[in-house]
């Protein structure tokens, strides 16, 4: 037969004829496939697997030497952009000297004193001033001004020796109080004129001002007075030792009159409504330095008390 040859691949077994069966005729063997198997062709399915760049989101993080890199480059434009900071304050304090709070600053000068501010600005690292009042807290000392309506105080002279010593602003953040005040210096006493205010936070870096109150100091005059050797008249030098017992007697009675004046109180007078309220805009504020600008565009720069920069 033709299709043995091609079953005897396949473990067979042989049937016979039983006796029962006997009276049939008799047939060759069947053979018959005990464990056919049948030829099916499989297809293998592989899982497709795709290839991506690995970002700071992936499971396994990013690259450690790369983050490293990141974290310096940052630490080091934040180390760089602190001391470039320091160098433009500095500069303007510099600016500053002898300008007479910018009543005799030339024009020159004031466009750089303009230039350096506006730089200054640019790099403001309390961008929201009226959230960090904690560092408005204190006492400033203006440095410099082009508010015009401080010059005619700043050139008048109550007598030849006697001269604006200070202009200063104390804010107290606790209680939303400003007290502006001028300080007069002279050979025999100080005296101060200040106003007192309170105000009220309109923004991140505006403030609305309604003066309430003005007060003249008690004028202090001072302990004592040195009595130098001589002094010059017309270029004339003239000794006063012949006269310094008198001068003395003159200082006693000085040192006496000092302690009563000074123990007085100080003048206090109400401002009129109508022209006590102004505004203020904080553009630069840090632990050294504010810069504000007022009303009509007008400047101010000043320094915290104690501030090395109030050391040229």
């Amino acid at each position: 037969m033709a299709t043995v040859p091609l079953f005897t691949k396949f473990p067979c077994k042989t049937l016979l004829p039983s006796s029962s069966h006997s009276n049939f005729q008799s047939k060759s063997p069947t053979l018959v496939p005990v464990n056919p198997i049948n030829r099916v062709r499989t297809t293998v399915h592989r899982p497709d697997f795709k290839v991506r760049a690995s970002d700071v989101n992936d499971e396994w993080g990013p690259e450690i030497g790369s983050n490293v890199s990141v974290a310096e480059r940052v630490a080091e434009e934040a180390i760089e952009s602190v001391e470039e900071t320091e160098r433009l304050k500095r500069s303007l304090a510099d600016s500053l000297y002898g300008t007479d709070r910018g009543l005799s600053a030339s024009s020159e000068t004031r466009a750089e004193i303009s230039e350096l501010i506006t730089q200054l600005e640019s790099k403001n690292p309390n961008p929201a001033p009226n959230e960090a009042l904690f560092l408005l807290s204190g006492k400033w000392i203006l440095a410099y001004t082009s508010f015009v309506g401080l010059f005619p105080l700043l050139s008048r002279r109550i007598s030849p020796l006697v001269k604006v010593d200070e202009i200063s602003q104390t804010i107290d953040s606790d209680s939303f109080t400003v007290q502006n005040s001028v300080r007069f210096a002279g050979p025999l006493a100080t005296t101060s004129f200040s106003t007192n205010a309170k105000f009220e936070v309109q923004s991140p870096k505006r403030v609305q001002i309604k003066f309430e109150q003005g007060v003249i100091g008690t004028p202090q005059l001072m302990d004592s007075i040195e009595i130098p050797e001589f002094v010059e008249v017309l270029g004339q030098k003239i000794d006063l030792n012949p006269i310094r017992g008198f001068l003395t007697s003159v200082q006693d009675t000085a040192s006496s009159v000092a302690r009563t004046i000074s123990s007085q109180p100080p003048l206090k007078f109400s401002l009129p409504a109508d022209r006590a309220q102004s505004w203020l805009l904080t553009t630069y504020l840090d632990k050294d330095l504010r810069i504000s600008r007022g009303d009509g565009g007008s400047i101010f720069v000043l320094f915290k008390e104690g501030s090395s920069l109030l050391n040229p």
